[in-house]
């Protein structure tokens, strides 16, 4: 994929893509791939589905260019539609665990302090938060992983998601003090 020198502004390459060049639009898709799928694994729990989601999101985003108004950052927009794919693929992912009650998900791993000290800090870090972001709900899940991971404004993630500010804010601080717990209780074990 091309890289995409951080001084070309989004909103002159979807102008670009609008008159024509239809083969600008992977200059965004190379800018911001990576992110939304950090972001996407994050909110729907697993790579597979993450990828579906990003995907999906980049060609309706493409699809939509029209629709985009520079006066939003880009990237907001497109989490817009990136939250929207991911809420779908999550929805799907219900249906079929509904449709297989017998299948019961693999309990959530505990980790003992005896086995963390042979991991490497970080790495064991990262795995604790991303396994506590998995039990989190997935509204407070979306809220943190935008405003804390993604770094969006309270006002994006309105946007985004469809919700209020007031109601993003409350997502956050109710999916940080439950992190806040889960992780607490990882170190108490």
């Amino acid at each position: 994929m091309p890289l995409v020198p951080p001084t070309v502004p989004d909103a002159l390459i979807v102008r670009r893509v609008l008159d024509g060049d239809t083969e600008a639009f992977a200059l965004l898709v190379a800018r911001y791939s990576d992110r939304c799928a950090r972001c996407a694994t994050r909110i729907v729990g697993n790579r597979e589905d993450a990828e579906e989601a990003v995907q999906d999101a980049f060609v309706r985003a493409y699809e939509a260019l029209g629709e985009y108004r520079e006066r939003d950052r880009f990237y907001a927009w497109l989490f817009r539609i990136l939250i929207n794919q991911c809420r779908s693929v999550v929805a799907r992912s219900a249906r079929r665990e509904l449709t297989f009650p017998d299948v019961e998900p693999d309990a959530p791993e505990t980790f003992q302090p005896s086995e963390l000290r042979t991991v490497d800090d970080s790495l064991a870090d990262r795995d604790r938060l991303e396994r506590a972001l998995g039990q989190l709900a997935p509204e407070q899940r979306e809220a943190v992983v935008l405003h804390l991971g993604e770094e969006l404004t309270y006002q994006e993630m309105a946007a985004a998601t469809g919700a209020g500010v007031s109601a993003m804010k409350m997502r956050v601080a109710r999916g940080v003090a439950r992190l806040r717990a889960l992780l607490t209780e990882v170190y108490c074990v």
